[in-house]
Order: structure tokens, then C-alpha cells, then sequence
């Protein structure tokens, strides 16, 4: 699926020194790219082929002094390893020329017969030399000769036919003798022949190391001495003449065995002759030289599918007498020279030969392979239909537009060759015929064209290669300026290039369905003269008559029908860095916008878009559109190969964000293995896309195989576009061809945007086989945000709801099975008739929600029996039952998609035991096990019935409701079921209105709720039953003093009871640490005034002690509770004193470990190590650590008090903020010191709780005239909080610096900061404001 395309034809001439001078010869020197041309007149020419001025590039090396009279040279060969030139000559001399330093000539040594070929092996280790006498000699390059052996003589017929050798001594002129080594060098081989004549001849193989015959083929009438062995070594190339048989030339390849392996023919005349076989270096191509009646070409084959299509055809007048060889290293370029010197330098690249629209066109000598491909992979040589032309073409250009198909072709004899296909949906109908095409009329000769280019229906844009131009219209490059072009006006010159513009008219109708191929007129309505070489020209997409044009170079210039050429600044027509022969121009969108895009390929391997790189290993390349409608030539997406063997798909939105963003850089993207698709053939190219929902790219492996494979990024943005645009039934198509997931036609916009759109989805779809399969996909999951989440989808449709993906995912669960669902059955019974698929697809609806509506399904399938049960159907109910499928067969169904077991106990839940029998012989269960069962529950009375049922499928709220519907005897059963369900208790209380039944019922659930621990609702239970005994004891378990008094109280306990009761409570509280409450007891119930005093000091309730104190004017008392505020007061100021002190030597600490994290951070930053790591905390730490021998980390022992530091909360968020360090406990050198610190300081803040304590000590001391202790403790608890809040402060700014300097580590600015808040902020309303200092 590829076609040869020549993209650079450079034409120079040598200066012959002498009149009448021809070139016979040519070598070349590959490492200097440079050209031996040796002439009659013995004279050796050097052109260095990357000079444009031949006149400085070529030199002139005569050798008639050195040569005998009447002698001359007749071969040729350059030697890379002496860097000289070997040349032989008719007398026999072999010859040495060095040609770069002092140009000196040494004879080698003479040969009898003279000298016909020199040819040096592939390695440049040996050399053979063919003499005249049929002796072959091989040397080394130190002239060493390893062996001689006899080539045989040609060979002739006689009258009779049979074979003979002619012995006789007479001139050996006529006779060729070609050698040609395998590409390994290990063998030769070798073939001898007449210019004049055809003869009986063998091709010979030959061993290197020996020179002894390895095999050698039959005895064939070769045509002269054509020979070339494949460089891959697999097949040897040589010419048949069959004018004997009134046939052209045959090419026949032969294996090293000596024996045939196949041949084609050259399609030529008959009296055609072969003069020339050469493989280029790749083995992909073979070119022959054949000399014609009228004219000389050369034409080139290439080799796939078992099938040899001849790609190009050069042709050449007669005189010019041309040959040609391949370049060594470069297998597609190829020089040829004339006679009179003139030299063609020819490159040629691989195009594919697949249009935008996925027709391939592949050129195989006159004919033009048509194929759809996107109707089916054909591969060549096979088509869908042939246009056979007039001549070889050379060049094709195709336009499609509008259902408008137009084919244009220039062929070697320099005509054109126009064709109008019909639509391409009659194609098929053209399948395996062959069209011939006429050739265009014309009354100028237009030449053979180059870069064909349709600028519109009816205009063509072509390239011609001349050798003259006309001074009057002729454009040359005269500067370059800012990597732009200026022209100008030139003079006469002998080789150019002309860009013609042609107008194409059909004297004839088209007909819609038939080929239009004759009476085109072809008229040249513009001709543009240039100097500098045209590599290839692409149409404009946004621009009608117009066409980018790219010079050698990578240069741009844009060319119009009506204005000509144009040469832009390099800020309006982005040229590419080097030439790119590969190029094509594209719209695409940008926010809107139409925009064009070009794209190059150039030969080393650079995919540009305009003049930035987008790939630097690039193999091949083509263009998607997703769009349709009026933008449905808007290309979407480029798609390109690597030679690494990986597909990358790359969205036009990505990609013009990347060339936007580019910052300068010459390089936009880079490609990662990741992001690409491996190809699993070495090799293989994309040749072309089909565009639209088919989502496909086409590639061609190197063995000629085509294979279409499908994106995913492409498919899904197929599928989404196509449910954008309403097209439900095309996208099934797509979801089911491609395997996507069916969740998908649901989830592109959110499933509640579905439910509006049910009816439309199952109105298109229309296939209910189709709409099951869809049924069955659906689950509770958003593909968007999951499996196709990281896939490059288009917007969602204008005035849709956007899906949050966390959000749908909590909906999707509970909602979007169901309602999806739902929505379809009912789309289902509204837009379809009634029929057998249509019930069985609306139980599948049914059998699929979550969870499944089995009983709604069983009662549609009960319906259905009940209509074959009945013995009186009328003609009405016949034609109902005949679009329903049987009973058996909907059970069948339901049973496959659900669980057998659910759905019988669904036809238990029905209470159908005739139904749950059916359901139960159908999922094959064993009569023994359900049969008993049902007959058990048909003789139980109904509501027993019914509850056993209820029972077994546990739907115990029924159960409830039967069983206490079957009367008082079976309250007991009734009571078990609530006892084992504790649920069910509230439903119990309210459908029984019997009060002994309704006591009973509380007095379990008090009963269950003491079980459970839950003390103060049983009492609450024991006290709607009135078991006051039960709910005192509940009170009693849960403390609550209260309630177990006032229930004491409703039993009518006496005084002494109520005292008794009063003093274990007090005992009890006490021991449960709630003094306080102790307090209230003893103070209300007990009268134990002392007792209740000492509870509230118990529990720090000052001033609560006091009041009763005075109340009771107990002095004694009084001065207990003093006695005790002094002495906590006096604890409390130790601590806080003793808080001070760890509060320092924790950000001692803490800044002392930062300060060498910080420093050896540095250390290591500079020897190249990153000081982001974890485990330079970790070395830091332990690096500070082994520097001091100190802790700051002590336990205080000793009784704490209510106001303590730190309140157990904090010291739980503190130890779990530790855990998530792996150091654990805070240890000196231990990995998470520096953290554990920081937590540490901030959890050692005043509590809440200890605030309120403080604030009433401070109110109980002032009130027992104790200023001077309160005004310490006041004082020393303000020290302690400001200077934690100071350190804390402290080291958060010192974790968001990174800075070494030591000065911003001092506590004072911080200690003012935080006073400076003022002693009205929230943190110090503790305090009291008549003991705080002046």
C-alpha cells in the first residue's frame, strides 16, 4: 500500500574537454560523496555531488600520457580503503590512480585479452578482474593474486540447435563479463555474454576463500551479461531474451543453488533489450536500464505480496545513451548520466498510497489499483477495480470532496491522465473490472509532472523538471531573509524547475454512476520558471485555489490561482528546520477557530509541526477526524508510528496547547513508551485512518499484510461523539463491535440525563436483542470516572449537568441500576408492540435491579399461566397469549438470570405454593426436599401459613403481623419472635391493644435493654410496665441518683430506708469519682454537713464548699476548705514553675536539632545529594544527637492535681501525632525527635478545664483573704502560658524557615508578641483582673 514517489531530481553537466567526448564509466566515492566519470577520451572526471555550482565541484584528470596508443579505459572501481581509483583498460593494464594528494598513477600489472570488469568485494578485502580471455583473477588490495580460474567463453547455436564454443581467436569486443559479489562477500557470481547477441549461457556461483565452482545454473539464452546479486544474498537478478519465442525480456532471480526461484516480466516489445540489472542497497528495489525502439528507460520494481509492481519508469531519448547505478548507502537515491555527460541526481521516497478518505491507490506500471478500505482490506496485488492507462505512471493525485472522486496521473511518456469516478457507494458494483483511461488532450506538451496537486475539481498544480526556461518569466532565489524567500527576476539558465498550474475540462457529461476516463482537455493556464528544487506541495484546506509549497530546505511558500506564488514572512508561513518530504497541511480547530496546521517529515526522522518538533523518531504519520457535519473535515487527532515500533494517538487540542505553551523550545512533546501502543511487528507503518465512528487505523508490516486496528482513545471518542449527537443505534454498534462497556451510554453525561432520554435510546436502537445485552451491563459503577477516566473525551453536551465523579459514585450506588432500569421498562411498553422478546426483555429489567424485583417479575410470569390455565380464551385473548411467551419459557429466563433460590423463596413471598412448586421443578431441584415443606405449609391454617413463610424469608415485620392475627395462643410464639428481634419491639407496642399483653411486651424489652447495658432506657421500660422494683435496680446500675430516689419515692420507702439508701449512694459516687455529686447527697438526703464539705474540696469545687460553709456558719469547716485551696494553690505554682523549666529545655532542644538538620542538609546539597530525602531527617537527627549527652526529656513524678498541664485529650492527639513518626517516643537522636518536640510544645497549652479550676481557686482564696498566695498563683500559672504559647509560636515559624541565622531564634520578641494580645484576648480570661501587675 505504498507507491515511489521521485521528491528531488537535481540535473548537472560535466564540461567535456573535447568535441565529440562520450562518458562510458562511473564509480563513486561514498565517504566523500563524490563521482568518477571516465571518457573516451581516456579522461577522468570528479564531481562532488553536494556542490550546486559544478563548475567549482567537478576536476578534470586527463590520462592519454600514461595510456598506450589505440588503449582505453573499459573499467572502473573506486577502492575506500587506498582512497584511490582502479581502472583497467582494453590492453590489459590495471592501474592505481590516487586522486587527493599528489595524483600519482601506479601500474598494477596486465592481464591478457584486456580488462572488462574490476569489482571489489562488499568487505574491500579482495578484487576480481574479468579478462577478455574468459580468465578471472582475484587479489588482495596489496595485489597478492589468491587464484585464477577460466570463465567459459559464450556460447552459440548451430543450424541444428545445438550448443557449441567458439574457440577462434578473433575480436573479443562483443563479449561482456559480469561479476557480482553476495553482500557477506563469501561468493561470486559470474556471467559472460554478447552485446550483440543472445546466448546459451550458465549463471556461476563462486567461493571466495577457493575460487572453485559452487553451482551453476542452466543453460539459457541470457540477454548479454545482465547480472546483480541481491545484497540481502538471497536472490541472484539476470535477463532472459525470448525474441526466439516472440516475447519481451524476462527477469529471472536465481538462489545460490544455481537453481530458478522466480521471474516477471518487463511488458515491454519484444525487440526491447535489458542492458542493466542493479539492486539498491536496502534489496527493496531493482532497477534495469532497457533500450527501447524509441527511447531508453529505466525502470524500478518493488516486491510484495508475492507480487513485483513496477514503480517508476525514467525515460530518456535514444542519443543520450543512459546508465545508472544506486547509491552504496543511500537505497533510494539514484544517478544516472548520459553520454554527454549530463548527470541526474534522483530521491525518491515511500508515500502511502491511501487517500484521506481511506482509498488506496497503489501504481503498478499503467495500472492504478483502486481499493476502499473502508469497505474492506484488500490487500494489493488484489483490488476492487483497475484504471488502466495509456503509459507507466509516475505520479497520482486523487481529490474527494462533496461525493466527488477525480483521479490524476502523470505518466513517463509525459501525458496526463484524468478520471471522475461515480460515488463511492456503487463501487461494488465495479468489483474486478478494469476501466481503460484516454489520454488528456492537450495543445501544448505538458511533460512529465512531478508533486501533482488538485487545487479544486477542475485545476491541477504540478512540478516539471526542464532543461531551458524562458528569461521573461523566470524566478530565481536571490537571499534569504529571516528564513524567508525574496525573489527576483533572473537570467537564462540551463536546468530549472517550472510550477504549472493546468485547467482540466471534460468535453463529455458526467454520468453519476459511470467512470468518466476520455475527452478531458488539459490547458496550461500559469507557468512559474524556478531555479531551487520543489520538494513537495500540499493544498491549502482553508483556502480554495491554493497550495503550500516547500523549496529544499524546509522553506514555505504559498501559492494561489489568482495571485501566484507568495512568499510570506516566517511569522505568517512557519517553514520547517530541514526539508521534509513528507508534509501535508491540516484544519483544525483552535477554541473555535479554523486554523491550519502543516505537518513535515524529514528523512532522518523529525515529524514537524510548522517549525517545532513533535517527534524525533518518526516512521510515519496520518490524521483523524471525529468530527461530522459541516466540520467534518476538521482533523482531531494525528496518529504516528516510531521506530521504536509504538503507535502514539495525539489529540489536535493537546498538541496545539503544547505548541502554545512551548516557552522557545524547539521541541513541543517528548514521547514515552507509556503513552504509546506497541506494535507488534517489527516495521510496520500507518498508511491511512478511517475517519469517523469506524475509529480505525490502517498499517502495513514490512511482509505487505494489512491490519486495521482500533485506538481506544479513538473508539471512546467515537462512541461519545455519536451519544452527543443523539445517535443511540451507532453507538451500540460501537460499543458492541469494540467491546466497550455498555455503562458507558449511561455515564457520558450522568445517568439522570439518561432517564430523559430512554425512550429516544430504545426508540433507535430497536433490537431488542441488543437492548438485553445493554440490560444485563448495567451496574452501579461510573465508567467516566473510573475505567475510562484517564481517556481523552470531548465536553459534555451543551445544557447537560455536568457529573461530579465522588458524588455520582454515592448516587450511582443506591440510584442508578433501578432507575435506569425502570426508565427503560417503561421506554420498552411504550415504543414496542407487544411480543414474546419484548416480555422476556422486560423481565430481564425486572431480574436486574438492585435489588432484583423478583416478585413483580413472578407475578407478570403468574399472570401469563393464569391466561393458559383458562379454559374460555376468546379470539381477543388468543391474540394476547400469541404475543407472549409461555409461562415455562419466562421461568426458564428468569431462573438463568437469577438466583434459583431467590426467586423461590419470591414465589414463597407470594404465598403461592402452586407457583413456588413450578419455580422449584424448573431450577431442578429435588422433590424431596421442597415437596414435604409445601404440603407442611398447605395444612397449616392461613395466618400460620403465612407467618412461617414471613419466617423462612425473614421478613420478621410480617411475621409480626400473621402470627399475632392467629390469635392469644400463640402470644407466646409471638413474644419468642419479638425477644429474638429486638426490633420489633416498637411495632409489637403498637398492634397490640391488649394492656396485659402490652406490660408483657415492656417488661421484655426492660428485660432485653438491661442485657444490653443500656440501664437507663429499661427503666424507662420497667416504668411503662410499672415494675418499679425492676426500674429502681436500673437506676441504680447506670447512676443516676436521681431517678433511683424519686423511684424510691413511688415505692413509698420509709426514712430510715431512704437515709440507708442515701449513704451507699454517697459511697458509691465517691468511689465512681463524681464527688461533687456525693456532695449533694450527703449535704440534701443525709444532712452530714462535714462529709459534704470534704466532698466538694474533693472535688476542687471551692465555691461550692464555702457556701455551705457560711450557710451553715461552721468555722471548722471553713477553715478546712482554706487549709486546702492554700495547699493545692501551693502545688500548683510548683508545677507551673516546673513547666517553665521543661517548656525551655523543649525548644532548647528543638533548635538545637533543627540548627544541625539544617547544616548537614547543606553539607550534603553540596557534595550533590538532595536534601529533600527522609533519610537526612533521619541523619540529622541522629547526627545532633551524638553531640550532646543531655535530656531534656524527664518524667515528674508525684500526685497531680485537677489542673493539670496538659488535658488527656491533647495527649492522646499528641501520642498519635507521634505514632505517625517512626520515632515513637520522644528519645534523644531518635528519627522523628524533631517533630515529636514540636507536638510536644504544643500540647503543653492550659486546658479549658484547667482554667476554670484556676480562675475558682483564685475566687475561693481572695474570698478567705489570701491575696498574696492567689496573687502567686496567678502569676506563676500566666508565666507558664505565655511562655508556651510564645515557644509554640516560636517553633511554627521556625518549621516554615529554612534559614540558619541564629538571631531569629530568640523567645523575647515572642514573649512581648503574645503579651502585647492583651489580657483580654480569649486565652487569658482565666485570669482575674484585680491580682494582675501594674
Amino acid at each position: 500500500m505504498k507507491n515511489l514517489k521521485l521528491y528531488s531530481e537535481v540535473t548537472l553537466e560535466l564540461g567535456l574537454q573535447s568535441q565529440g567526448e562520450n562518458v562510458t564509466l562511473a564509480a563513486m566515492d561514498v565517504e566523500q560523496n563524490r563521482m568518477f566519470y571516465a571518457s573516451t577520451s581516456n579522461s577522468i572526471y570528479i564531481l562532488h555531488l553536494h556542490g550546486k555550482d559544478q563548475s567549482k565541484n567537478s576536476t578534470y584528470l586527463p590520462m592519454v600520457s600514461i595510456l598506450e596508443p589505440e588503449d582505453s579505459i573499459t573499467a572502473m572501481d573506486y577502492l575506500i580503503e587506498k582512497e584511490a581509483l582502479i581502472v583497467g583498460t582494453s590492453h590489459g593494464y590495471i592501474l592505481l590512480l590516487t586522486v587527493d594528494s599528489d595524483e600519482t598513477t601506479e601500474v598494477v600489472g596486465r592481464v591478457e585479452g584486456g580488462v572488462k570488469s574490476i569489482c571489489c568485494s562488499p568487505d574491500g578485502a579482495v578484487l576480481s578482474v574479468a579478462a577478455g580471455n574468459g580468465q578471472l583473477l582475484v587479489m588482495t588490495q596489496d595485489w597478492d593474486v589468491l587464484y585464477e580460474t577460466m570463465l567459459e567463453h559464450p556460447q552459440k547455436t548451430d543450424i541444428s540447435g545445438k550448443a557449441y564454443v567458439d574457440v577462434t581467436d578473433g575480436s573479443t569486443d562483443s563479449t561482456e563479463i559480469q561479476v557480482s559479489w553476495r553482500g557477506d562477500g563469501k561468493y561470486f557470481a559470474s556471467l559472460t555474454g554478447s552485446k550483440d547477441s543472445s546466448s546459451l549461457q550458465q549463471v556461476k556461483i563462486w567461493e571466495r576463500e577457493t575460487g572453485s565452482l559452487h553451482s551453476s545454473s542452466e543453460y539459457k539464452a541470457f540477454m548479454g551479461a545482465c547480472l546483480d546479486w541481491m545484497p540481502t544474498g538471497v536472490k541472484v537478478a539476470a535477463a532472459y531474451d525470448r525474441k526466439a519465442d516472440d516475447k519481451c525480456a524476462l527477469i529471472v532471480f536465481f538462489e545460490r543453488n544455481g537453481l530458478e526461484r522466480g521471474s516477471f516480466s518487463i511488458d515491454d516489445p519484444k525487440e526491447s533489450t535489458i542492458e542493466m540489472l542493479k539492486w539498491n542497497c536496502s534489496s527493496e528495489l531493482l532497477a534495469a536500464l532497457i533500450r527501447c525502439e524509441g527511447h531508453d528507460s529505466i525502470k524500478i520494481w518493488s516486491f510484495s505480496n508475492n507480487h513485483w509492481y513496477l514503480k517508476q519508469e525514467l525515460r530518456y531519448p535514444k542519443r543520450d545513451r543512459v546508465k545508472f547505478f544506486w547509491d552504496p548507502t543511500k537505497p533510494l537515491h539514484l544517478i544516472s548520466w548520459t553520454l554527454l555527460a549530463k548527470i541526474a541526481s534522483y530521491n525518491f521516497i515511500w508515500v502511502t498510497s491511501v487517500s484521506d478518505n481511506a482509498v488506496a491507490l497503489v501504481i503498478d506500471s499503467a495500472n492504478v489499483l483502486l481499493s476502499p478500505l473502508c469497505l474492506s482490506l484488500i490487500p494489493p496485488p488484489f483490488s476492487l477495480f483497475n484504471l488502466k492507462f495509456p503509459c507507466s505512471v509516475q505520479d497520482k493525485s486523487f481529490f474527494c470532496k462533496d461525493s466527488k472522486s477525480c483521479l490524476a496521473v502523470s505518466m513517463s511518456d509525459g501525458n496526463l491522465g484524468v478520471v471522475e469516478l461515480p460515488v463511492m457507494d456503487v463501487w461494488e458494483e465495479m468489483e474486478n473490472k478494469v476501466f481503460p483511461v484516454d489520454t488528456c488532450c492537450s495543445d501544448t506538451i505538458i511533460g512529465t509532472l512531478r508533486h501533482l496537486t488538485w487545487l479544486d475539481s477542475h485545476v491541477l498544480l504540478g512540478v516539471l523538471h526542464s532543461e531551458s526556461s524562458e528569461p521573461n518569466s523566470s524566478i530565481e532565489f536571490s537571499s534569504m531573509e529571516n528564513n524567508g524567500i525574496s525573489l527576483s527576476q533572473g537570467q537564462e539558465h540551463s536546468f530549472g524547475y517550472s510550477l504549472q498550474e493546468i485547467e482540466l475540462v471534460c468535453s463529455e457529461n458526467s454520468v453519476s454512476n459511470l467512470v468518466t476516463s476520455s475527452n478531458w482537455q488539459a490547458k496550461i493556464i500559469q507557468r512559474i520558471f524556478l531555479k531551487r528544487s520543489i520538494v513537495a506541495i500540499v493544498p491549502n484546506p482553508l483556502s480554495k485555489c491554493s497550495a503550500f509549497i516547500q523549496f529544499d530546505g524546509g522553506f514555505l511558500a504559498e501559492y494561489s490561482s489568482k495571485s501566484g506564488m507568495k512568499m510570506a514572512s516566517r511569522e505568517i508561513l512557519k517553514g520547517f528546520p530541514s526539508t521534509c518530504p513528507w508534509m501535508n497541511a491540516i484544519p483544525v480547530s483552535d477554541n473555535g477557530t479554523l486554523k491550519h496546521l502543516i505537518f513535515g517529515l524529514d528523512l532522518d526522522g523529525r515529524l514537524y509541526v510548522n517549525d517545532k518538533i513533535l517527534c524525533e523518531n518518526c516512521t510515519s504519520f496520518s490524521f483523524y477526524s471525529s468530527a461530522s457535519g459541516i466540520m467534518q473535515q476538521v482533523v482531531t487527532h494525528i496518529v504516528f508510528t516510531t521506530k521504536h515500533d509504538f503507535l502514539y494517538v495525539m489529540a489536535m487540542d493537546e498538541l496545539l496547547s503544547l505548541e502554545s505553551h512551548g516557552h522557545g523550545s524547539n521541541k513541543i512533546y517528548e514521547v514515552g513508551d507509556q503513552d504509546g501502543i506497541k506494535i507488534w511487528e517489527r516495521g510496520a507503518k500507518v498508511i491511512g485512518v478511517i475517519d469517523g465512528d469506524e475509529a480505525a487505523i490502517i498499517i502495513q508490516t514490512l511482509r505487505g499484510n494489512l491490519e486495521c486496528i482500533y485506538p481506544r482513545k479513538l473508539v471512546l471518542l467515537a462512541t461519545v461523539n455519536a451519544l452527543v449527537e443523539g445517535r443511540f443505534k451507532d453507538a451500540m454498534l460501537m460499543v458492541r463491535r469494540q467491546r466497550l462497556d455498555f455503562n458507558i451510554i449511561v455515564d457520558y453525561c450522568g445517568w439522570q440525563e439518561f432517564l430523559q432520554k430512554a425512550v429516544e435510546f430504545v426508540k433507535q436502537v430497536n433490537n431488542l436483542s441488543h437492548i438485553t445485552d445493554f440490560i444485563c451491563s448495567i451496574k452501579n459503577e461510573n465508567v467516566m470516572g473510573s475505567l475510562y477516566k484517564n481517556a481523552l473525551l470531548p465536553l459534555y453536551p451543551p445544557g447537560s449537568k455536568t457529573v461530579d465523579v465522588e458524588d455520582s459514585k454515592v448516587e450511582s450506588v443506591n440510584n442508578k441500576v433501578t432507575s435506569v432500569l425502570e426508565a427503560i421498562q417503561l421506554a420498552l411498553e411504550e415504543q414496542l408492540p407487544e411480543s414474546p422478546t419484548r416480555e422476556l426483555c422486560i423481565l430481564t429489567t425486572l431480574a436486574r435491579r438492585l435489588p432484583p424485583a423478583l416478585e413483580e417479575a413472578l407475578k407478570r410470569i403468574k399472570k401469563i399461566r393464569e391466561m393458559e390455565l383458562s379454559a374460555s380464551l376468546d379470539e381477543i385473548g388468543s391474540a394476547q397469549r400469541k404475543s407472549l411467551p409461555s409461562a415455562e419459557e419466562a421461568l426458564k429466563h428468569l431462573l438463568w438470570l437469577s438466583d434459583s433460590d431467590a426467586v423461590f423463596e419470591a414465589a414463597l413471598g407470594l404465598y403461592d405454593l402452586n407457583l413456588a412448586a413450578i419455580v422449584a421443578l424448573n431450577s431442578q431441584r429435588d422433590p424431596k426436599e421442597f415437596l414435604p415443606f409445601l404440603k407442611e405449609l398447605e395444612s397449616m391454617p392461613p395466618a400460620l401459613m403465612l407467618y412461617t413463610i414471613d419466617l423462612r424469608l425473614h421478613r420478621f415485620e410480617k411475621a409480626l403481623g400473621n402470627i399475632i392475627s392467629a390469635g392469644d395462643a400463640y402470644f407466646e410464639d409471638c413474644l419468642n419472635l419479638i425477644r429474638n428481634n429486638p426490633k420489633l419491639f416498637p411495632l409489637a407496642l403498637q398492634l397490640f391493644t391488649d394492656l396485659s399483653n402490652r406490660k408483657k411486651v415492656f417488661e421484655a424489652w426492660g428485660d432485653h435493654l438491661s442485657r444490653e447495658e443500656f440501664f437507663e432506657d429499661a427503666a424507662m421500660a420497667y416504668l411503662g410496665c410499672l415494675n418499679l422494683e425492676k426500674a429502681l435496680k436500673a437506676y441504680r446500675a447506670c447512676g443516676n441518683w436521681r431517678g433511683l430516689l424519686a423511684v424510691a419515692g413511688l415505692l413509698k420507702l420509709g426514712e430510715e430506708e431512704i437515709l440507708q439508701l442515701a449513704k451507699e449512694l454517697c459511697e458509691e459516687l465517691q468511689a465512681m469519682g463524681k464527688p461533687a455529686e456525693a456532695a449533694k447527697i450527703a449535704v440534701e438526703y443525709c444532712g452530714d454537713i462535714q462529709s459534704g464539705v470534704g466532698y466538694f474540696v474533693a472535688a476542687r469545687e471551692w465555691n461550692e464548699a464555702l457556701r455551705i460553709g457560711f450557710l451553715h456558719k461552721r468555722e471548722d469547716l471553713l477553715m478546712e476548705v482554706k487549709n486546702a485551696a492554700l495547699e493545692c494553690a501551693s502545688s500548683l505554682v510548683s508545677e507551673y514553675v516546673e513547666g517553665v523549666e521543661k517548656v525551655g529545655k523543649y525548644l532548647t532542644r528543638y533548635l538545637a536539632v533543627r540548627q544541625r538538620r539544617l547544616a548537614l542538609a547543606v553539607k550534603l546539597q553540596l557534595e550533590g545529594r538532595s536534601a529533600d530525602d527522609d533519610d537526612i531527617d533521619d541523619n540529622a537527627s541522629e547526627t545532633s544527637s551524638s553531640f550532646s549527652g543531655m535530656s531534656a526529656y524527664t518524667l515528674r513524678k508525684g500526685k497531680g492535681s485537677g489542673a493539670s498541664i496538659s488535658s488527656s485529650a491533647a495527649s492522646k492527639a499528641s501520642e498519635r501525632r507521634r505514632q505517625r513518626h517512626r520515632g515513637g517516643k520522644i528519645r534523644a537522636g531518635s528519627p522523628g525527635e524533631e517533630i515529636a518536640l514540636v507536638d510536644h510544645l504544643k500540647g503543653m497549652l492550659l486546658t479549658p478545664g484547667a482554667q476554670s479550676e484556676l480562675r475558682t481557686l483564685l475566687n475561693a482564696l481572695l474570698m478567705l483573704g489570701e491575696e498574696g498566695p492567689a496573687r502567686k498563683l496567678q502569676c506563676s500559672a500566666d508565666t507558664f502560658q505565655v511562655t508556651q504559647m510564645a515557644s509554640a509560636k516560636l517553633v511554627e515559624d521556625r518549621m516554615l524557615d529554612e534559614s540558619l541565622k541564629e538571631e531569629n531564634h530568640s523567645l523575647e520578641p515572642y514573649v512581648h508578641r503574645v503579651r502585647a494580645s492583651g489580657l483580654y484576648s480569649e486565652a487569658f480570661l482565666w485570669q482575674l483582673k484585680v491580682l494582675c501587675p501594674p
